[in-house]
């Protein structure tokens, strides 16, 4: 592994750490705490312990890490409890942690009182991930929100840069009852 490598997973590992850190119990939040704030605002409560994290993090092991307005990022560690019979990591992990990078990506942009839902969700998997590839992020990128319908882009990648797999989405958005 270089020592840039080396630099960059070490980082990654401290980032984990401290947000695992602050995070609240695995959860569902109320539909007043989600109409109460900005789609931004939520997700930064989700990093600062504010909120809930999502179950599903919990049952695959990974996590929100980084938000900003039209960007979020997860993090995980994919393991042998994640392969698929073939010995290599489901398609499903790649699947569910770009869902959640691209899916937040849009909420990250919405304004109070707004949510959002998939529609539409395409993941091209590029390389096989195993118990020894070590962390990856999944980074959700906004194309564009409007007022019904957001769109955003995504990929998966190691500490290296190697690319594992990369989606788009289309979500719904609508106003929260």
């Amino acid at each position: 592994m270089s020592t840039e490598t080396e630099a960059v997973l070490q980082q990654w590992l401290a980032r984990e750490a401290e947000v695992r850190a602050r995070m609240a119990e695995p959860g569902v939040a109320t539909l007043e705490q989600l109409k109460a704030v900005s789609g931004i605002d939520f997700l930064l409560g989700i990093l600062n312990g504010d909120y809930p994290v999502a179950p599903i993090g919990k049952t695959l092991d990974f996590i929100p890490v980084e938000g900003e307005p039209g960007r979020v990022v997860f993090q995980g560690t994919p393991g042998v409890q994640h392969y698929n019979p073939l010995g290599s990591v489901h398609g499903g992990y790649f699947c569910t942690l770009l869902d959640s990078a691209v899916g937040c990506a849009v909420q990250s942009m919405l304004p109070k009182g707004t949510g959002y839902t998939t529609l539409e969700i395409k993941v091209n998997l590029i390389r096989a991930m195993n118990s020894k590839t070590g962390p990856v992020r999944a980074e959700g990128k906004v194309i564009q929100v409007g007022r019904q319908v957001g769109t955003a882009e995504g990929r998966i990648v190691d500490a290296a840069g190697r690319v594992y797999a990369h989606a788009t989405t289309t979500c719904l958005v609508f106003p929260l009852p």
